[in-house]
């Protein structure tokens, strides 16, 4: 186990969409084998590469890694994406932690059932707009820094930059009552290893369709 990371997923954001977004904001060019029947996840859980038995999975460093944050984590101190000191570090564990809580929101919301969709968006886009936004709009203006933590790039930085262009997806002008946001985005998508990942062409996953649904079904359950 050498060279550039190996990322084990389905073709598709998901959970391991974090990770791809955090190793090309670091400038790390990165490989992915997909997941593409149940087979190939069967094959990793029986060669052991699963400590527990669920993907994403990343292999690099000789390691093979598993747990979203962890690997999120391991990449964020090797790169430097992770603060100067432990007090910038809890401030970005705090804020991440619930930028995962409203990408697990955003993340699923595509793969629901139609019938399920109508209720859950209402619910995704009043605690997109009323619970987290508002935070991270007034963490911008309190630190009145380029970045989220200290003044360099931060692992959170980069997630929050993934959920706002999740989020526009969904409901385009969702950033309308958050100037700071706005100008965050700009200047965050600015930065060259991520205006890199935002080219077409790029290993940045699109929105979930139809066909990634079924996918996924038939991956996770046969």
């Amino acid at each position: 186990m050498s060279g550039k990371p190996r990322l084990y997923y389905f073709n598709g954001r998901g959970r391991m969409e974090p990770i791809r977004w955090l190793l090309a904001a670091a400038g790390v060019e990165f490989e992915e084998s997909y997941l593409e029947k149940n087979e190939d996840l069967i094959k990793l859980r029986n060669d052991g590469s699963l400590l527990f038995q669920q993907v994403p999975m990343v292999e690099m460093d000789g390691m093979k890694l598993v747990q979203t944050r962890a690997i999120a984590n391991y990449i964020a101190t090797k790169y430097n994406l992770y603060g100067k000191d432990l007090k910038e570090r809890v401030l970005i564990d705090m804020y991440v932690e619930g930028m995962f809580d409203l990408n697990e929101l955003l993340m699923k919301h595509g793969y629901l059932p139609a019938h399920e969709r109508k209720q859950d968006f209402a619910n995704m886009i009043d605690k997109t707009e009323n619970r987290y936004f508002p935070v991270f709009e007034k963490v911008l203006k309190d630190h009145g820094k380029d970045f989220l933590v200290g003044n360099q790039l931060s692992r959170a930085d980069v997630q929050l930059l993934e959920i706002i262009l999740m989020a526009e997806e969904w409901k385009p002008d969702i950033l309308a009552k958050f100037p700071l946001l706005q100008s965050f985005k700009a200047r965050i998508s600015n930065i060259p290893t991520i205006k890199k990942f935002l080219q077409p062409g790029s290993q940045r996953k699109s929105l979930p369709d139809k066909d990634d649904v079924d996918k996924v079904m038939k991956i996770f359950y046969p």
